[in-house]
């Protein structure tokens, strides 16, 4: 059973705290040894009146438990009272702070409101976590809910902003759209429905965002009834509908209609950068006149072709190994390095790491050039990863036969290419690429692959060669490279 959950000085401010799911949350933080600030002004369910009743009821029932906590019957547009609240109550900054407000007018600018007010205590402290409630309302839009689903649509679009502008300072924000029953749910939901979404459903999944144990930061999440679930946008493949030096008209679009509403394999950007590279992708493409002409990957009727890839081979010699090695340090002037630059040395032998060498000849000649269905431009390649396992001492010659596992990543291909090297018939080690390569997607294949590997890091390598080569054990090498 893993340690529980603890906020010991931690301070916690929660909006709307007089009743439903803000006084569970209260209730909750209460119990595990934050410091809670039960904000609430008291209002009736359509936002008028104020009271001091609902927050002070709470906050007697937290010290009633021996917990620590203050009332604040400030209106959640005035941030900055609440916030001061809990630094005039506790003596410190407020290192986390929770929106769930149940006044109609304030959801939106009040989340903003607050939110502001702590978000330099929250930079100074180098800790913060912010939960934004939005609703099923905002996501997906409800009848006679304009103004209400746009409020809570806005919620998702404020926290994912702060998220990204949080992260290099430890806070992070996250959104839920929780279903449970309270006030606002007597007159419209069925009263043995609204008793069974209880909000104690929902106060685990925001105490678990805001532990410093949780690095979720930018999520939106469904919860209710005990069920959580993780929600992202999905975007299609789409379709280019113009082409160079051409007139785009609502006819192309028309026509190419199924296609740009069309979610097989479908992409899930979570960055703004993630849909600025399709546009990006877009321009190249018409610039070299593809337009609305199917994608080189396709059949002629714009079908999915996906390559087939084949065995291919590739050679290397005593030469590769040498200017290998020279090239990652190997100098003459050294004595123990002779055995890696001279063929003639009674020690000839290979470094190791020489092995990732003899796969790079099936990148080109017979490898990725060849693989029918793909029209790679090699100056859209990146090299993504690359994992090495060496099973046996490399000789100074061999051959590598290669299978590559293409996956469609929508606005480019991954290629897998696995990578054997052999002496005879006797494996020496093995190569897997990961490569992207920009405008060479959608052709209709798949977007993962059981065949990669998880990549690793070397925490200890063997540095005397002789020792190695008389190894009877299976030696792993990860080779990991990222490129910008």
């Amino acid at each position: 059973m893993s340690a529980p959950l603890t906020f010991t000085g931690k301070v916690v401010v929660v909006t709307g705290a007089g009743g439903g799911l803000g006084r569970e949350y209260a209730l909750a933080f209460g119990e595990r040894g934050a410091s809670v600030v039960v904000n609430d002004l008291g209002g009736d369910i359509k936002g008028g009146g104020k009271s001091s009743a609902a927050a002070d009821k709470v906050v007697e029932e937290i010290k009633s438990k021996g917990g620590k906590a203050v009332a604040n019957y400030d209106s959640v547009e005035d941030g900055e009272k609440v916030i001061q609240t809990a630094l005039d109550a506790f003596g410190r900054i407020v290192l986390v702070s929770f929106i769930s407000d149940l006044i109609h007018r304030v959801h939106l600018r009040g989340s903003f409101m607050v939110t502001r007010a702590a978000w330099n205590h929250m930079k100074n402290q180098k800790f913060g976590r912010i939960i934004m409630t939005s609703s099923a309302a905002g996501i997906y839009g409800n009848f006679g809910q304009a103004n209400y689903s746009a409020a809570k649509l806005g919620l998702v679009g404020l926290a994912n902003t702060l998220a990204i502008e949080g992260q290099k300072n430890n806070i992070h924000c996250n959104t839920i759209a929780p279903m449970a029953g309270s006030r606002l749910t007597q007159t419209v939901m069925p009263q043995d429905l609204s008793e069974s979404l209880k909000a104690e459903y929902v106060a685990p999944l925001v105490l678990w965002l805001s532990h410093d144990q949780c690095q979720e930061n930018g999520g939106l999440f469904e919860v209710g009834a005990g069920w959580i679930g993780k929600l992202r946008w999905e975007r299609s493949q789409g379709c280019i509908v113009r082409q160079k030096n051409q007139a785009m008209s609502p006819e192309a679009v028309r026509d190419q209609w199924d296609h740009i509403c069309d979610f097989t394999n479908a992409t899930k950007p979570s960055t703004i950068n993630g849909s600025l590279a399709t546009l990006v992708e877009v321009l190249s493409r018409v610039e070299t006149e593809e337009g609305v002409a199917p994608n080189p990957a396709r059949g002629a009727a714009g079908a999915p072709a996906a390559p087939s890839p084949d065995p291919v081979s590739a050679a290397y010699s005593h030469m590769q190994c040498i200017l290998y090695a020279l090239g990652v340090g190997m100098s003459t002037r050294e004595n123990d390095h002779l055995k890696f630059l001279y063929e003639g040395h009674e020690d000839f032998c290979v470094l190791p790491t020489f092995g990732v060498i003899p796969s790079l000849g099936s990148l080109m000649d017979g490898g990725l050039g060849s693989l029918p269905g793909l029209n790679i431009d090699f100056t859209r390649l990146l090299h993504g990863e690359q994992y090495l396992e060496v099973f046996k001492p490399l000789p100074t010659s061999g051959k590598c036969a290669t299978i590559a596992d293409v996956l469609d990543k929508g606005s480019g291909a991954v290629i897998l290419l696995d990578v054997h090297t052999y002496s005879g018939k006797e494996l020496l080690c093995y190569n897997q690429f990961s490569l992207f390569i920009v405008g060479a997607g959608g052709f209709g294949g798949r977007r993962t692959s059981d065949k990669a590997v998880v990549t690793g890091s070397l925490l200890t390598t063997p540095t005397n060669s002789r020792s190695f080569r008389n190894s009877t054990t299976t030696f792993r090498y990860f080779f990991y490279l990222r490129l910008p």
